[in-house]
């Protein structure tokens, strides 16, 4: 059996990135090797200090470095107003569009018997107990994958017996998008979910 060199090893950890490839990860350490050792040496350290300080928030579950995230702590939010997302990433891509100003809930995935995730495992018990406390309105932001509908069914299940407004945000043909190049899901979502025009 050959044994792999240190070039191939770290090869292969770079694979650990979604969408690296073995050419994409081999691409990715010659330039560090050839051309930027430098800012190599910054990304080793600014990883293992990630690794080490980052972690989930205590009321949310989004990725920060203290107990309680900078969401969570802003006074200026809605803390009425719940979001409940799949991931810190969905975080990002809402509040890049500056379209909600309640907090967060990040279930870390969607409900899949198949990967071993069930409510335990996205939390479901620990968003039940935030919406006790001072929740008025959840709005589920799940994907709408098979996955994404059975979740926000189960969560919209799970918070029937509290005392909140339970919504999903809307989902269809994208402003712009072309009927004849929509998918049939997204299309019978978009005839759902519509409002009349004033």
């Amino acid at each position: 059996m050959k044994a792999f060199s240190l070039f191939d090893r770290t090869v292969e950890a770079f694979r650990c990135l979604p969408g690296v490839g073995p050419k994409t990860a081999q691409r990715m350490l010659l330039h560090v090797l050839e051309r930027d050792r430098l800012g190599g040496q910054r990304l080793i350290e600014s990883l293992a200090d990630s690794l080490k300080k980052i972690r989930n928030c205590n009321l949310c579950r989004n990725l920060t470095e203290f107990e309680i995230c900078e969401i969570c702590n802003d006074e200026r939010r809605d803390q009425s107003q719940l979001c409940v997302v799949e991931s810190p990433a969905d975080i990002i891509a809402i509040e890049q569009a500056s379209a909600f100003r309640g907090v967060y809930f990040v279930l870390g995935g969607t409900l899949s018997p198949i990967d071993g995730r069930g409510p335990e495992e996205i939390g479901v018990p620990a968003l039940i107990s935030r919406c006790r406390n001072g929740i008025s309105e959840v709005i589920v932001a799940v994907s709408s994958t098979v996955e994404g509908e059975a979740t926000s069914y189960f969560l919209s299940e799970s918070l029937k017996g509290l005392e909140l407004d339970v919504s999903r945000i809307a989902q269809g043909v994208p402003r712009g998008g072309e009927l004849e190049l929509v998918d049939g899901l997204t299309l019978s979502h978009a005839f759902e979910g519509r409002k009349g025009l004033e």
